[in-house]
């Protein structure tokens, strides 16, 4: 690694030099964020994941950082421009941008009014214009030398140089920086009504608004610029050019400068209103939609973390049914591992209303397989469905639980390659049946099979940059799933698929290993499955688990590199009263953070971090909206958080918004500080109810 390398990623950290050199050699070995995370702790000075990532992004950019001031210098050395204040101010230079603005004044001028003007020679006079020290009858004597078979009178010459001028001045990074500056924090934000404008559609709101671009809502770009690009709004950034213009008289124009001096301001005049300008609101426009761009995808990235996050539901026999109409509702059974067991269709709701066939057919399901939880999806025929099962467990007194479950994305999965491959007998409203009862028993190994995108989660999706989404969400389920770690014997191939080191196709070997094995025994097995070589091995096994293996090891996040470790702590030490973890390391010849790692992981083995999050809120009602008036208390389950509010499922086919102002009596900048996705939440007030459009609005102030 080069010292400019180092000291280009020291400037954009707080790590040392030893720990940027470390985490760079272990990724170039090969090694994965969640593997260095674990297992190399004391190389990173405990980074996390989520450090790791941001860690991850810095030295990607200082690289095309540090490859691109080699590119323009090389240019510029080319072409003999290379002096040392243009090398010092790019050396210097420490974004893409900035390296940017120092090269474009020696880019070849798309302007051709600027290029006919050099073309034609005009430069010596520009040079002589832009110095200040004649007045205009000496400059007017001076063109004449300047004449030619194009440029035929002084005037024209003049205004030839005043392009030039004009150039240069649009050119100066320095100036630039200003302008920039000033867009950033004086700029105004202005959208009108386009013609093809629909004052009671969705964006009736955001016409003919002026917003400071420094203080507008990162959704409420994302909103104006959709409208923009369907033709609803038009939109423009205004600035204030007078207060630019009497800047640069100020600070660009000498007192003491001849009369010349107004041909000079002319032309930055035109330099920034036909040049600067247009490009640099371009610019701030462009960044206005990255910056909320990444602040959406930042927010679906949390989101999705939460959502799989959510507690499973362990040992438990569940039913899963698909609500519905006219096609009845589709029941799938799976056992305490997530296997599936058995189907139904029963028709509880409109048009049949066979609630004594259903009842039998739900009764025998519950009796045969030993049924203790449903999950009801969330969707059309819902609450019917949910009343059903309810006066079914108390008319018979069933020990059985049920829970709403919001289906979105269910029917994406199962039509989708995976479902066929898991279930390829099975008809796909059964396969959306089974992910219903599944997102209940192991949230996270249902909902990896599904593209996030379709989880109904964050805000403005399509249209966000969809390469930085797709890599946020990728990444976010990578971590999430090696920090829980994955049951060898249970999990899907896509499942498998996110773990460290592991491909989809080894895991799809994995799966086909089990099979024919019938279960893995110990992690060391690994080593047979086709494909998987050592480095493989390494970077994955420690993520596994085996819960009835032959060691104890295998229901632990242990790396077997540290196995003689373990067996020597847990021989001659009482894992519950170490207390000193540098005295025990130092005997060990270990660290305290490998020992500490060690220790819990044997005082807990095959535990789930998921545990310390949400549980799983079972029902105890239903609701009808046409029963709900204002002032009614509730509860409700967190589905989804955008910068204004949250989404909260109390039991009905829509969400309630909870609005950020209704959130907390103290003043929030953002609902996730207070809320989370599947947090349950209690003493809901309705606000109001609009029976029309079924919607309803809550509080909890």
């Amino acid at each position: 690694m080069t010292k400019d390398l180092l000291n280009s990623i020291k400037s954009k950290t707080n790590l040392s030099s030893k720990v940027i050199e470390n985490i760079i050699k272990l990724l170039d070995e090969g090694c994965t964020i969640p593997f260095i995370a674990r297992y190399r702790k004391d190389y990173t000075n405990n980074a996390s994941d989520e450090d790791l990532r941001v860690f991850e992004e810095v030295y990607e950019y200082s690289k095309k950082l540090l490859t691109r001031k080699e590119e323009i210098k090389n240019i510029l050395k080319d072409k003999n421009f290379l002096n040392d204040k243009v090398l010092k101010s790019l050396e210097e230079a420490n974004t893409l941008q900035a390296c940017e603005d120092i090269y474009a004044p020696f880019k070849d001028k798309k302007s051709s009014r600027t290029t006919y003007a050099i073309e034609n020679g005009l430069e010596g006079l520009a040079n002589i214009i832009q110095s200040m020290k004649y007045d205009i009858k000496q400059i007017e004597q001076k063109a004449k030398s300047f004449l030619n078979e194009n440029i035929k009178t002084i005037d024209e010459a003049i205004n030839c140089a005043k392009d030039i001028i004009a150039q240069r001045y649009a050119d100066d990074f320095k100036s630039k920086e200003v302008i920039r500056n000033i867009i950033s924090n004086w700029g105004i934000l202005e959208t009108k009504e386009a013609k093809e404008f629909d004052k009671n559609g969705v964006y009736s709101s955001l016409a003919n608004t002026n917003e400071k671009i420094k203080y507008i809502k990162p959704h409420r770009v994302l909103a104006i610029l959709r409208a923009a690009s369907e033709k609803q709004l038009s939109i423009k950034i205004e600035i204030d050019e007078n207060h630019i213009l009497e800047n640069i008289k100020k600070y660009k124009i000498p007192t003491t400068a001849s009369s010349s001096k107004d041909l000079v301001f002319d032309a930055y005049k035109d330099g920034l209103k036909r040049l600067l300008l247009p490009s640099l609101k371009r610019e701030a426009l462009s960044e206005l939609k990255e910056k909320a761009s990444s602040l959406a995808i930042e927010l679906f990235g949390k989101n999705l973390k939460e959502l799989l996050s959510t507690a499973p539901l362990v040992n438990q026999v569940i039913l899963g049914i698909d609500p519905g109409y006219k096609t009845g509702c589709k029941l799938a059974v799976i056992d305490k591992n997530g296997l599936y067991l058995d189907s139904g269709v029963i028709y509880p709701t409109k048009p049949k209303e066979d609630i004594s066939t259903s009842s039998k057919i739900v009764l025998n399901l519950i009796k045969k397989h030993n049924i203790t939880s449903i999950a009801i999806g969330n969707g059309t025929a819902s609450r019917e469905t949910a009343n059903f099962i309810y006066e079914l467990i108390k008319s018979e007194n069933l020990d059985v639980n049920y829970a709403i479950v919001s289906e979105i994305g269910a029917s994406v999965y199962s039509a989708s390659k995976i479902a066929t491959q898991e279930y390829p007998d099975l008809d796909v409203t059964i396969r959306g049946a089974i992910s219903i009862a599944q997102r209940l028993r192991d949230p996270m190994a249902a909902l990896v099979k599904i593209d996030p995108k379709s989880l109904g989660i964050g805000q403005y999706q399509h249209d966000v940059n969809q390469k930085e989404l797709a890599l946020k969400l990728e990444n976010t389920t990578i971590d999430l799933v090696n920090k829980v770690g994955v049951d060898l014997n249970s999990a899907s191939y896509k499942l498998l698929s996110f773990i460290s080191g592991i491909s989809e196709k080894t895991a799809i070997n994995i799966v086909e290993y089990r099979q024919k094995a019938k279960k893995f025994n110990t992690k060391n097995e690994l080593l047979k499955v086709k494909g998987l070589g050592e480095k493989a091995y390494e970077q994955s096994v420690g993520f596994l688990r085996i819960k009835d293996g032959k060691s104890i090891f295998d229901n632990t996040g242990i790396h077997p590199e540290d196995y003689d470790l373990s067996t020597n702590l847990q021989k001659n030490y009482d894992l519950k009263s170490i207390k000193d973890f540098e005295k025990v390391s130092q005997e060990l010849n270990t660290t305290p953070l490998k020992l500490k790692d060690i220790v819990n992981e044997l005082l807990k083995p095959g535990y789930d971090v998921r545990e310390e999050f949400n549980q799983v809120k079972f029902a105890n009602d239903v609701l009808d909206i046409n029963d709900l008036k204002e002032g009614f208390i509730l509860n409700g389950i967190v589905r989804n958080i955008t910068d204004f509010g949250a989404f909260i499922d109390i039991g009905l086919k829509n969400d309630a918004l909870l609005h950020i102002s209704q959130i907390s009596q103290k003043r929030i900048s953002h609902p996730s500080e207070i809320l989370s996705i599947n947090q349950n939440l209690e003493n809901l007030k309705v606000l109001s109810i609009d029976l029309e459009k079924q919607r309803v609005s809550v509080t909890l102030k």
